[in-house]
């Protein structure tokens, strides 16, 4: 393959649509959600991600895990955990059967603050994605993501 063979050029314009199309939700969803909730969209991801955690085994997560599903770096997500921390929107603890562990979980301000900005997330998302669809090199996207189905 060469710089100039078709596929290749194909792939990168796809690639180039994709993140686009990323950047054009993210930047959507980011000025919703910080005009109404004072909130990041990383934040808000932080603060879904943490509530979906659960008391059985393998329900907590490690930062490490974490920083993978907000799709950060560990140092970046530490900041970010410790940031919502500040703000009482998180809670550090000890892991019950390895001191060594420590754990994050949502306090009552986070999950008030999320339920209430989700329903602002889930509107920014639909606007978004209905600007995208209609572009021509971006409705494609739009439909994968709307007939995408991740299974927990």
């Amino acid at each position: 393959m060469t710089a100039t063979d078709p596929a290749l050029t194909a792939l990168a314009q796809g690639w180039c649509a994709l993140s686009l199309l990323h950047g054009r939700i993210e930047a959507h969803i980011e000025r919703a959600l910080q005009t109404k909730h004072d909130l990041s969209v990383r934040e808000y991801s932080l603060l879904d991600v943490l509530s979906r955690q659960h008391d059985g085994e393998g329900g907590h997560l490690q930062m490490k895990q974490v920083a993978d599903a907000v799709v950060l770096s560990q140092s970046a997500t530490t900041r970010l955990v410790t940031r919502l921390e500040d703000r009482g929107l998180l809670a550090r603890y000890l892991c019950p059967t390895d001191r060594r562990g420590i754990y994050t979980n949502v306090s009552e301000a986070g999950l008030k603050l999320l339920e209430e900005a989700q329903p602002t997330n889930d509107t920014a998302l639909r606007e978004a994605l209905d600007e995208a669809a209609k572009s021509p090199e971006l409705a494609p996207l739009v439909r994968v993501v709307e007939s995408a189905s991740v299974s927990a």
